[in-house]
């Protein structure tokens, strides 16, 4: 298995000939996504910084919405999360996609703010999950701890942190989300 990151939330996954994007990114982050091609293209929500599928190349399937699908021999799954509320907002949608080579489970957490109760973990099913992505940067996703909290009720092999703030990143973007070494510490 090849796992690159691209920045902020974007990953290309490859394994058995299948190729996977997640959440490809538009110009106005301040990044340039390099050109790479894609059997399947999942976006967490519809925003520019998760949902420009216009920007990867070769004859792909977008999936942008909870359901389970197969693509290739790879069983995806994506679950309705939710970004974090802001007061009396209403939280925006976000999906999480799990995706099952057989003997391996990748999950990508998108743009995901609100922890799932152990109880909701339980009723998804997911099973094992060998590598997880995850958001550490705060902003409208999960902080250092939310996210530490998460990957506990989850429990994966390998945590893969995103999400954060990094070089490149377009000024008032970047200035919203803290680095990656406060989630490293925890």
């Amino acid at each position: 298995m090849d796992i690159t990151w691209y920045g902020l939330s974007c990953f290309r996954i490859r394994e058995g000939g299948v190729t996977i994007v997640c959440d490809p990114y538009d110009k106005t982050l301040g990044l340039t996504l390099p050109k790479v091609r894609a059997d399947v293209v999942t976006v967490s929500h519809d925003r520019p910084g998760h949902n420009a599928v216009e920007r990867v190349t070769g004859e792909y399937k977008v999936l942008s919405g909870p359901g389970e699908y197969e693509v290739k021999n790879v069983f995806v799954t994506g679950l309705t999360t939710y970004h974090r509320r802001n007061g009396e907002n209403i939280a925006e949608r976000n999906v999480a996609f799990f995706f099952d080579f057989g003997d391996l489970t990748v999950g990508h957490m998108g743009d995901i703010g609100e922890v799932p109760a152990q109880s909701e973990i339980e009723e998804l099913d997911i099973g094992e999950v060998d590598v997880l992505m995850v958001p550490v940067g705060g902003g409208a996703t999960l902080d250092p701890a939310r996210a530490v909290e998460l990957v506990g009720l989850l429990e994966p092999r390998i945590v893969i942190p995103m999400h954060y703030r990094h070089d490149g990143l377009a000024g008032l973007f970047a200035d919203q989300l803290e680095g990656v070494e406060k989630f490293l510490k925890e």
